[in-house]
């Protein structure tokens, strides 16, 4: 019962896509169902063979020792301070290890290691898909850079994107995560399911694009470029800027983290005042509990389930995963698992703001494009976070 309806859920993303799309004559189906059996073997590889957990847990201990290296760093300057026995400062404890991922991650591009790398992936993604190689290598360059990042490192090729092909590069960087944030969601949901997410999410964000926003490119209007992606002098310089850089994520995360969860208080405040014992998170439970019941988590987890994930669409992933963290421990290992692949990606309303603001800076004729579909931006994003998950309960 749980796989009809998981194939269900995957059915109903996909016309729900199908109705939004610019141009239903020219979506690339075949393209579409490579990057789904992609997906399902993926998921499976990863859940249930011995080979696929033992990749995970090895990529999971490699994280847990940067953690360990991060957290050296970290003790250093706050070691000091004075905490409840029993308690912890989750800015310490996690932000601020985003520092030390976002060095790694700027010593590798300066080394030249990571931008070779992203670009042989989008483009052997690009054959295996159909898709265009600048809208694959930025679905790539996603999973280990931010939104912001992701959009920059294909900045000589905004002249070439009309509305469709900003539409892709958009979605795929709503619909990851970055690399340097990677860790710090380690600490806070089961490894093994945040992991399986970064690719998962990276194909369904495509698929769902693909959907809405079919396109076809001339190749001389196709070309990724990856000799200027640092401009850093020496690999000090690439170390001060990516700890800066990272300083910058760590500050952000946590000023958001301060307003969203204060001003969910407040708006469960108001609500109570007409409706007593309410919040928003079992309004929005209700809501999603169709979607979430296909996904494939039970009936009897569906409401507290789905309230994080609407917190998550509303707030941010961070405020979500907190509230997740808080109740996972009583959940079934499949409703965990669905909702921690759904949690991990940037599919929120705050996200419209950055991927237009950036695009702002590159150029501001295609900002206006981006805010002119971004709650279209944002529906395929989810749709794209609720296949993820379905694609990864199929299998649990």
């Amino acid at each position: 019962m749980g796989i009809i309806f998981g194939i269900l859920a995957i059915m109903v993303v996909l016309v729900l896509a199908y109705f939004m799309s610019n141009d239903k004559k020219h979506i690339n189906v075949k393209g579409i169902g490579v990057m789904l059996l992609f997906q399902l073997v993926i998921t499976w590889f990863m859940f249930n063979t011995g080979i696929g957990r033992s990749v995970i847990n090895g990529i999971s201990a490699g994280f847990n020792k940067l953690i360990e290296f991060g957290s050296k760093g970290v003790d250093f300057v706050v070691g000091g301070i004075q905490i409840a026995e029993g308690g912890s400062v989750f800015f310490f404890n996690v932000l601020l290890l985003i520092i030390f991922f976002s060095t790694i991650l700027s010593v590798l591009t300066y080394l030249r290691i990571l931008p070779p790398i992203i670009k042989y992936l989008g483009g052997l993604l690009s054959k295996i898909t159909g898709l265009p190689k600048v809208e694959s290598f930025n679905a790539v360059n996603s999973i280990f850079f931010g939104q912001s990042e992701a959009l920059l490192a294909v900045k000589t090729q905004f002249h070439h994107l009309n509305n469709n092909r900003l539409y892709i590069v958009s979605a795929s960087a709503m619909g990851s995560v970055s690399a340097s944030i990677v860790g710090a969601y380690l600490q806070i949901l089961p490894p093994q399911y945040v992991l399986a997410a970064l690719p998962l999410n990276m194909f369904s964000a495509l698929i769902m694009a693909s959907v809405i926003a079919p396109v076809q490119v001339p190749e001389e209007e196709d070309v990724v470029d990856v000799k200027d992606v640092s401009n850093d002098k020496s690999i000090f310089e690439a170390m001060s800027n990516g700890a800066l850089d990272g300083g910058k994520i760590a500050l952000i995360v946590a000023a958001m983290l301060i307003a969203f969860i204060a001003s969910l208080e407040l708006v469960n405040w108001l609500i109570q005042f007409v409706f007593a014992g309410v919040t928003l998170q079992e309004i929005l439970g209700y809501i999603i509990a169709p979607i979430g019941i296909l996904m494939g988590i039970s009936p009897g987890e569906v409401i507290e389930a789905g309230g994080v994930m609407g917190t998550k669409i509303v707030t941010n992933e961070f405020v979500a995963m907190l509230e997740f963290q808080d109740i996972l421990g009583g959940m079934s290992e499949k409703t965990v698992g669905i909702v921690s692949v759904f949690l991990t990606s940037f599919a929120n309303f705050s996200s419209i703001g950055i991927i237009a603001g950036t695009v702002q800076g590159i150029d501001s004729k295609k900002a206006v494009q981006v805010s002119g579909f971004g709650m279209k931006l944002l529906i395929g994003a989810t749709l794209a976070s609720i296949l993820s998950g379905t694609i990864a309960g199929l299998f649990l």
